[in-house]
């Protein structure tokens, strides 16, 4: 991962780290323009557009659950959300089209026109495989989400809101793009091996690895870098070692929604299982009291079951 930069050996900035990925394309609207023709080479192509976006705030570096996206605008009025995302989280899905909607619906100041709005344009690419259940999925990395019919795909409720998803590391094992977006795809899957990157023709992927190398020259733009990465890393671990927690202790579904009954129902299903695991299978009379039992209850049980020698103990004979 190193290279020669202005005579000195410096550690290659990676450009899927968000931080780094906002300073090259927010930083350069033609790069911008370039990855979004390139990335959806059969719609119409995009001449120019106005980065909307362009300061990162030294807030965002740290912010919990912050993306540093790229927010752009072209001259038709179509927004464009352009982010990278290295690790799949749970609300993925959920987050990406509420920013999406969210970023159609700024477009319309109170009284005006509904024909004034532009199409909202999610490119997000991804440094994971999001769908992976059948052999199709699996041979697929590029993704185009419309509003369309469920019988009839061909029929669909305009096209203000788009999501086009780029699997990389899919995309990479299939060599399913051709130049130039799979001169993108090298960059970002191979952004530090000279000899790949060497075989990159397209002119706007050589012009982003020259930027990486100027901007990895930065002392400053490798702290951030380093500390953005170390963010995301503190956050993603410390949200994974609380649902972790909340599994072990049955909880995770009362903890995720702040809700009394899915507490119960995860002290519920836990003690039931612990119960059948050294008891057996259960009688009806137990499951009943199980299913009549509050928080407190089912926490009690779960607390004796480890010194109760049987049902009978735990429960008292009406058991």
């Amino acid at each position: 991962m190193l290279a020669a930069t202005e005579g000195a050996m410096v550690t290659l900035l990676d450009p899927k780290n968000d931080y780094v990925f906002k300073r090259l394309f927010a930083g350069d609207a033609d790069l911008t323009v370039a990855l979004i023709n390139d990335l959806r080479p059969d719609l119409p192509q995009v001449a120019s557009v106005e980065i909307l976006n362009p300061t990162i705030e030294a807030s965002e570096l740290s912010g919990k659950g912050i993306v540093l996206d790229v927010l752009a605008r072209c001259t038709d009025g179509h927004q464009y959300n352009i982010e990278m995302q290295v690790q799949r989280q749970l609300d993925w899905s959920a987050r990406s089209l509420f920013y999406l909607a969210r970023l159609l619906a700024r477009q319309l100041d109170a009284g005006e026109a509904y024909q004034a709005v532009g199409s909202a344009i999610g490119i997000h690419l991804l440094d994971f495989d999001l769908f992976t259940a059948t052999p199709a999925q699996r041979a697929q990395a590029a993704w185009r989400f419309q509003m369309r019919d469920h019988r009839q795909p061909d029929v669909a409720v305009g096209n203000e809101l788009q999501l086009n998803i780029v699997e990389l590391k899919k995309a990479d094992r299939l060599d399913a793009m051709p130049t130039p977006g799979g001169d993108w795809i090298s960059f970002f899957e191979h952004w530090q091996e000279d000899a790949v990157m060497a075989k990159v023709t397209h002119e706007p992927v050589k012009k982003a690895m020259g930027s990486i190398r100027q901007l990895s020259a930065d002392e400053e733009a490798q702290r951030l870098a380093e500390a953005r990465a170390r963010g995301l890393w503190n956050w993603n671990h410390s949200i994974g070692a609380a649902r972790r927690e909340g599994m072990e202790q049955g909880l995770e579904q009362g903890l995720e929604q702040g809700l009394e009954s899915g507490r119960v129902l995860a002290l519920r299903d836990t003690l039931s299982r612990q119960l059948t695991r050294r008891f057996g299978a259960l009688p009806s009379a137990v499951s009943e009291r199980l299913l009549a039992a509050s928080a407190e209850e089912l926490k009690a049980w779960t607390d004796e079951i480890l010194v109760a020698g049987s049902l009978d103990e735990l429960f008292g004979p009406a058991g």
